[in-house]
Parts: structure tokens; C-alpha cells; sequence
């Protein structure tokens, strides 16, 4: 497993690491058992970068990853967020929380469900343009001079968030949906931000929640409470339409002998080494699968060719529903 070492931090964390969300809510019923063996895998595997958050199941993510971190806390880095406020699982509606004094309730309750004294890894999970940014940042600063944060993360910025909460303090990583099909921070100034800031990015959904990997031709691939059924991007025309450019990553794939999953991560991976994509999964088998794609190499053309098929304007649909939309940089 390759390594790297997280921007403005001593952390080291593995290329690709591990999405915890749908272990717990979002894409339908799940097992623990067979979550945590997915975690157990992973580790073996060298994967050492466990992603999870306050509102993933109300709680639950964290709780089951304190169940996987008894005995093994050294050698996974984890990361949590807080911010998103649910009035309970399985209800999508939310706020955005930044306020200091939530700040310091969401970590003292996530260190609790952990089990953990300190979280490697603190984000902001969104941001609520009310709140104050730098009162935040201020807080976050205080949990790290207490040792109950070690670096600190903000999911979702706009450039003028994350330049701003940076000269605050020091920001290690940003997490922001980023796939072939998602390509918003490269347009947006966030990416270049980071890159002139020193601070990792953090790619989740790497993978367009499943559609890049070939595996959903319809919404009724997916079970009935799985929440993709109401991505704009799963409806009707626009899935039919992305699919036509999935295909090519299926062709892609082919010729080099690998999944389609692998190569859509090979092009996560290619864009530098301060890029750690966290592909969520629940079975052994996909963890194993994502883990190989480290040993996909792009060409120069075959990255081009990527990326000409996958424009912005090419991709139809919004990420999310509107309610989804809260906090997100328009």
C-alpha cells in the first residue's frame, strides 16, 4: 500500500481509504458483521484511512467504527465530521450547525461513540454562511491544543471558505465529492486552492456512487430505500444519458484487463499524490477490488480521453436533491 502524508500534519494515511457511510444508512439495509469485516479486510490490506460522521445513522457509523477500532486504534487514522444536524436516521432533512458551542458537543459526543481520546482527522461536514467561519475555526483550534483533535478538515468549502478558514488555522485536508463525473472543484477554484495551500484533497463518492463501476443500469437495481432512487443523476433521461459516457471507462477498462471501478479510481489517484479517494463499500470483494486499482497506470491518452468525455457540461443532472444542496458552494 502506498502512503502519504496528510497536508499541514505528521498523519500518514493510505492512497485509497475507506467510505464508512453506507454501512450504516443511505444505500439500503446493511449488516454489521458484514461491515466490519469489510473493515478488518481493509486494514489487512493496508488500508488505514477510516472515514465515517456524527449524522451517518444518527450515531451508529461512529459506534460501529469504535467497535473495529478496540485493540487496533493504532493503526487506523480516523477521520469524522460534524456540522449536518438530522432530527433522526432515516429522515433526509437537515441543518447546518457551525456555532462554537455545537462544535465542542459534536466532539465530545463522537469521541464517546468512538472510544477514542483524540479524532486524527475533524471536519467541518458543511458550512452555514450564518455562522461564523472564524469562530468555528477558533473552536477547532482549541480541540487541537486540548489533544481531542490532531488535524482539522472542512467537507465542501467554497475557495473564499477555505482560504478564509485557513489563514484561521492551518486546514489539512478538504473533502469534496470528486469523480469523472464529478469535476466541480476543478472549476471552482477549490483545487487550486489546495494545491497553492498545501492541503490534501479528499475525494468521496470517487466511484459517482456506483454508476462509473457499470453495475446500475436502473433505479431498480437499487433496493427500494436506497436514497440514489432520488438523485437527480439516477432519473430517468439523465442516468440513460450518463450511462452513454460510463461506457467508455467500460471500454477503457477492458482493453487494460481491469474493472471499470478500478479504472474510474486510477483516474482519481492519477490526479496527484495529495489525493486520497475514500470508496465506500460493504462487501470484502469491492474493497479487494479497490485497492488493485493502485496498480492501474493511465497513459497520457487515456486520460485525456477521460476527461474529454467527461466535461461538466456532458453529465446531466445536479448532484443531489435540493435538500442535499444545503451547504454545498453554488
Amino acid at each position: 500500500m502506498r502512503m502519504n502524508t496528510l497536508g499541514h500534519s505528521d498523519i500518514a494515511v493510505s492512497r485509497i481509504g475507506l467510505g464508512c457511510m453506507g454501512m450504516s444508512e443511505f444505500y439500503g439495509p446493511s449488516d454489521d458483521l458484514d461491515s466490519l469485516a469489510v473493515m478488518e479486510r481493509a486494514l489487512a490490506l493496508g488500508v488505514n484511512f477510516f472515514d465515517t460522521a456524527d449524522m451517518y445513522g444518527h450515531g451508529h457509523n461512529e459506534e460501529l467504527l469504535g467497535r473495529f477500532l478496540k485493540g487496533r486504534r493504532d493503526g487506523v487514522v480516523v477521520a469524522t465530521k460534524f456540522g449536518i444536524v438530522r432530527p433522526r436516521a432515516g429522515v433526509y432533512a437537515r441543518s447546518v450547525d457551525n456555532r462554537p458551542e455545537y462544535v465542542r458537543r459534536a466532539c465530545e459526543a463522537s469521541l464517546a461513540r468512538l472510544g477514542v481520546d483524540a479524532i486524527d482527522l475533524y471536519y467541518a461536514h458543511r458550512l452555514n454562511p450564518e455562522h461564523d467561519l472564524e469562530a468555528m475555526m477558533g473552536e477547532l483550534a482549541r480541540l487541537v491544543a486540548e489533544g481531542k483533535v490532531r488535524a482539522v478538515g472542512l467537507s465542501e468549502p467554497s475557495e473564499a471558505q477555505l482560504r478564509a478558514a485557513h489563514a484561521a488555522h492551518p486546514v489539512s485536508a478538504v473533502q469534496s465529492e470528486y469523480s469523472l463525473w464529478t469535476r466541480d472543484i476543478e472549476g471552482n477554484g477549490v483545487l487550486t486552492a489546495c494545491r497553492e495551500l498545501g492541503i490534501s484533497l479528499v475525494p468521496y463518492s470517487p466511484l459517482g456512487r456506483g454508476v462509473l463501476t457499470g453495475t446500475i443500469a436502473k433505479p431498480d437495481d437499487l433496493d427500494e430505500t436506497d436514497f440514489r432512487r432520488a438523485m437527480p443523476r439516477m432519473a430517468g433521461d439523465n442516468l440513460e444519458a450518463n450511462l452513454v459516457l460510463v461506457n467508455t471507462i467500460a471500454e477503457l477498462a477492458q482493453a487494460k484487463g481491469c474493472t471499470s471501478a478500478q479504472l474510474a479510481l486510477a483516474w482519481v489517484t492519477a490526479q496527484g499524490d495529495d489525493v486520497f479517494p475514500i470508496p465506500g463499500t460493504r462487501r470484502v470483494k469491492y474493497i479487494e477490488d479497490n485497492v488493485l486499482a493502485l496498480n492501474v497506470v493511465l497513459s497520457d491518452e487515456d486520460l485525456a480521453t477521460l476527461e474529454r468525455v467527461f466535461t461538466p457540461e456532458a453529465v446531466h443532472g445536479e448532484r443531489y436533491p435540493e435538500e442535499g444542496m444545503k451547504g454545498l458552494p453554488r
